[in-house]
């Protein structure tokens, strides 16, 4: 049975993440997603003998970054793939689920994002003060998400 939506929003740290590749990645295990954005870029238009106003025009959809973070993974098939963009200029873009899960680990809202790549890879600062778990860092470009509803 299905629960109903709108009994109450879903919580947000029940999220799965994976990556349709040639390889499989089996280290996609992330502490948290963000960037899930899109906005409408427009244009101002200035309409001749009319001065009172602007009109504004609709342009294109423009997606921001996503960002996955993580415990570090010492060895790691996902950061090769990031490495080799960065070292080699080996750009190989993937397309990647993201859902959000609810309590019986089924997807209630997935994102489709299309064509992602690394542009940024960082580590947390290692501090021999501090007693933490070093977090690694992984910023993705990508064309555009489409989001699929269950059902």
């Amino acid at each position: 049975m299905i629960n109903n939506p709108f009994e109450h929003p879903p919580v947000s740290f029940h999220f799965l993440v994976s990556f349709l590749a040639p390889q499989y990645f089996p280290d996609v295990m992330f502490q948290s997603v963000s960037g899930l954005e899109v906005s409408l870029e427009t244009e101002s238009y200035r309409e001749g003998g009319e001065n009172r106003f602007e009109h504004t025009l609709p342009v294109r959809a423009r997606y921001s970054n996503l960002t996955l973070t993580r415990g570090l993974f010492v060895s790691s098939q996902l950061i090769d793939w990031c490495m080799d963009t960065f070292n080699n200029m080996e750009v190989r873009p993937l397309t990647m689920i993201i859902s959000l899960l609810n309590d019986s680990h089924v997807p209630i809202m997935t994102w489709n994002v299309v064509n992602a790549y690394p542009v940024k890879w960082s580590v947390s600062e290692l501090d021999a003060e501090k007693n933490q778990i070093a977090i690694e860092s992984l910023e993705l470009k990508y064309q555009y998400f489409s989001l699929i509803k269950p059902g």
